[in-house]
């Protein structure tokens, strides 16, 4: 990736208004384009002002709770050796509970502008899972368009565009065939000059194939579409950073089976803002639009003004990112009593050396 500023890399007053004029004599910025299970590649100058790829271990990390762990993205200061240093605070996030029974957050993607959350015209689409992403980018008011793909496989679109704008009108909406290049001009008005754009989207649907039309490239491996059910395979394995002939930048994300909402109700407000204003004329001030006695978005969904499963996925969403606060919170209430545990038993043991 050949840059010749910071600012081909994304760097804006956000980063720079975080930096005292010491650290801007003592630190580097580097920004992180790849990051492996021990590994974190970075992207910056050295004090020559020359460009400089940067490897650091996970280990300096090992330390910090997992959602401080560097993510693609992000822009790590180092000193005059190349010492990671700290984090910047980030402008945006995609993150998400992680998977498994551990209670803990994982970082997909930061400091992005506008999400392109892919989906196909086939047994793929799934409204449900868009308006997740949806709730997931507006928690930190990352722009976001919808990318239709697989449009030479379908006969007809209008269904998949009707169902968008029915419950999303303000979505900006793009149909492509990502095998076609021209079919992807009309994503490169969302890809201004050091404008960072993430791809999400299930394995399969096209993600990889439109990094290797927008970067003239076959970095990123493609797999063929199954024909008995519709779905791709897996195909990226690991999130990186691509900069574009436009001077744009695209980072690339593994499809994801599970993608738990957490810290979002204000993005879930966001996504469903007719539901949020209908709860404005609720009887009751905590309407949790169940079977409240004058709750206004039951009301309006006996009139046919809104669509029940468009309440139901609200109450999902909700109900899931409350719990798996509920459950991070209790992590952390229990790593802080670890912590303390452990400092009172090293003082302990200090106390009785000095007596011997």
């Amino acid at each position: 990736m050949q840059i010749n500023s910071l600012l081909d890399l994304g760097w804006n007053n956000h980063f720079q208004s975080q930096l005292d004029l010491e650290s801007l004599e003592s630190q580097l910025p580097f920004r992180v384009v790849s990051v492996q299970r021990n590994l974190v590649e970075c992207l910056g100058f050295d004090q020559k002002d020359q460009q400089k790829t940067l490897q650091l271990s996970t280990y300096f990390w090992r330390n910090d709770p997992p959602e401080l762990h560097p993510a693609v993205g992000d822009w790590v200061m180092v000193d005059h050796d190349l010492n990671p240093l700290r984090i910047l605070e980030r402008k945006t996030e995609i993150k998400r509970r992680g998977a498994g029974k551990e209670s803990y957050i994982q970082l997909i993607a930061a400091n992005i502008d506008t999400l392109f959350i892919v989906t196909s015209c086939n047994d793929e689409f799934n409204i449900n899972r868009i308006e997740r992403y949806l709730s997931i980018a507006a928690e930190t008011n990352i722009h976001s368009v919808l990318v239709l793909t697989k449009i030479d496989l379908c006969q007809d679109v209008t269904p998949y565009l009707e169902s968008l704008s029915g419950n999303h009108p303000e979505l900006p909406v793009e149909v492509i065939n990502a095998t076609d290049p021209a079919s992807l001009d009309g994503l490169g008005k969302w890809i201004d000059h050091a404008q960072t754009v993430a791809l999400l989207g299930s394995s399969g649907v096209g993600k990889s194939t439109i990094i290797n039309s927008l970067t003239a490239s076959e970095d990123q491996a493609t797999g063929a579409i199954r024909e008995s059910d519709g779905k791709g395979r897996h195909t990226t394995t690991a999130r990186s950073l691509h900069r574009l002939a436009g001077g744009g930048l695209l980072l690339d994300n593994p499809g994801m089976r599970e993608l738990q909402i957490v810290d979002s109700e204000v993005g879930i407000k966001s996504t469903f803002p007719d539901i949020d204003a209908l709860a404005q004329n609720c009887r009751f001030k905590d309407c949790r639009h169940i079977s409240e006695p004058g709750c206004a978005v039951l009301r309006e969904i006996e009139a046919g003004g809104l669509e029940r499963r468009r309440l139901d996925n609200y109450h999902k969403l909700m109900s899931e990112q409350a719990r798996n606060n509920e459950s991070l919170a209790e992590r952390r209430n229990s790593d802080r009593s670890l912590g303390r545990f452990y400092k009172q038993a090293k003082k302990s043991s200090q106390r009785f050396k000095s007596r011997e």
